[in-house]
């Protein structure tokens, strides 16, 4: 076993990926979800509530293609009394970005470009592009042209260079474009996004972005649809995820989560359901590739399991065994050493619209999982992930603000795969 581990961290990956010798019960590694798992994951939800570190709680998840363990804690909506279960709708965020990967990727599939095209190729408004060094003695900007064009793969691993703040001339011009005004289209975000300079030459860092909302407009101009119609009709419809979209209507609105910020004296203050509800209960034209998804439990864990199951659920075939490895491996080098809040992820690179886990935990303050995972999660502190060394996928739901100061998440992988060991991982 130690020359084993000796070996690419993505040995076990790419092993889950490409084994056709069928489990015996001889040689079938043992469950991770034992009757051990599940008390330990019920008491760590039950404490969250119970502790007032967060208001609802809610966990799913999947091993070997079977629901392992469910359940749901406080409420949903505790000043209507309405439990968190299993039919809550919860406002998903970032969760919204593998959603868009794996949309884009279809069309990848069928030839309609390559990574690393230059994007300006298919959105010729992001050709010639500048970036931002610094300001004059009169504080007007200085640009530079870039090195080398974006390309696809810059927008799929947050590499392009794009934009959000910084420095204050910077920043200024980001809130002037008003790139993300839910009153444009995807076309005219991405004029205004193109308009502004870069924060620095594309592959130079890994910055957060609006890298996934340039991909919706991507999914939008090679398939002639408008961008929600291809998600509901290329992954929504055939893994019959029909409580996951941009819009709540007014018949599922019951279940529809509240939304609490948590002071750091543990002190709730419900977030006002006309701030809260505002961008999911109108039809809002412009449609973000970076966030903006409800779902619920179910129908998130549909996604998973499509993806644990190298592309295909039930029969429904979304992406090729290839594409979803392709989606699932590290795509950034080591010269990209400058990485945002990454590094807080723990033992991370980063893929096609995930996290992708490169080597253990080294302390038991990092989240916990199996190297060959690849996860994300969204503002509201809610988290998902695949690991296919296991078979398995899970799937936390709360609506928490701000995001995870509680450690939720550390907490609820532990919980899963016992607590850190380092004698496992030497």
């Amino acid at each position: 076993m130690k020359r084993l581990f000796a070996l690419s961290p993505f040995f076990f990956f790419v092993l889950a990926f490409t084994i056709s010798k069928p489990l015996t019960k001889e040689n079938a590694a043992p469950p991770v979800i034992t009757a051990e798992a599940k008390t330990r994951i019920d008491h760590m939800l039950k404490s969250f509530i119970d502790s007032n570190k967060t208001v609802g709680l809610s966990a799913l998840i999947f091993e070997k293609g079977k629901e392992v363990y469910y359940n749901a804690y406080g409420y949903a909506d505790r000043e209507a009394n309405k439990p968190m279960d299993r039919n809550t709708i919860v406002r998903i965020f970032s969760m919204t970005k593998p959603i868009v990967g794996v949309a884009l990727m279809t069309l990848y599939e069928k030839g309609r470009f390559q990574l690393d095209d230059p994007l300006y190729k298919y959105a010729p408004e992001f050709k010639d592009m500048k970036v931002f060094t610094g300001v004059d003695a009169n504080n007007n900007p200085i640009l530079e042209p870039v090195k080398r064009p974006i390309t696809i793969r810059d927008i799929t691993r947050h590499t392009a260079g794009f934009a959000g703040g910084g420095h204050p001339v910077l920043a200024a011009m980001v809130r002037n474009a008003d790139v993300m005004n839910r009153n444009n289209t995807l076309a005219e975000m991405a004029k205004r996004l193109a308009s502004l300079p870069l924060a620095f030459h594309p592959s130079d860092q890994w910055l957060y972005g609006p890298s996934v909302d340039v991909q919706a407009y991507l999914v939008e101009k090679l398939s002639g649809k408008p961008f929600d119609q291809y998600l509901k009709e290329t992954i929504f419809d055939p893994l019959k995820m029909t409580h996951t979209g941009y819009y709540v209507p007014e018949s599922k609105r019951k279940h529809f989560a509240a939304v609490y910020n948590r002071s750091n004296e543990g002190v709730f203050t419900r977030m006002p359901d006309s701030s809260a509800n505002l961008m999911n209960t109108q039809h809002w034209t412009l449609k973000q590739g970076g966030l903006g998804l409800t779902s619920t439990l179910d129908d998130y864990m549909k996604f998973a399991q499509m993806l644990v199951h190298k592309g295909e659920l039930n029969g429904v075939r979304i992406l090729k065994p290839e594409t979803v490895r392709l989606m699932a491996t590290n795509h950034l080098s080591d010269t990209i050493s400058k990485r945002m809040w990454l590094p807080d992820r723990g033992q991370v690179g980063f893929g096609i619209d995930f996290a992708v886990r490169t080597a253990p935990p080294k302390t038991k303050e990092e989240n916990n999982g199996v190297v060959g995972e690849f996860f994300w999660d969204g503002a509201m502190s809610t988290l998902f992930w695949v690991d296919p060394v296991n078979d398995l996928t899970a799937v936390l739901f709360t609506q928490l603000l701000p995001y995870d100061k509680v450690k939720l998440h550390n907490s609820f992988r532990d919980a899963v795969y016992g607590e850190y060991d380092p004698e496992k991982n030497k």
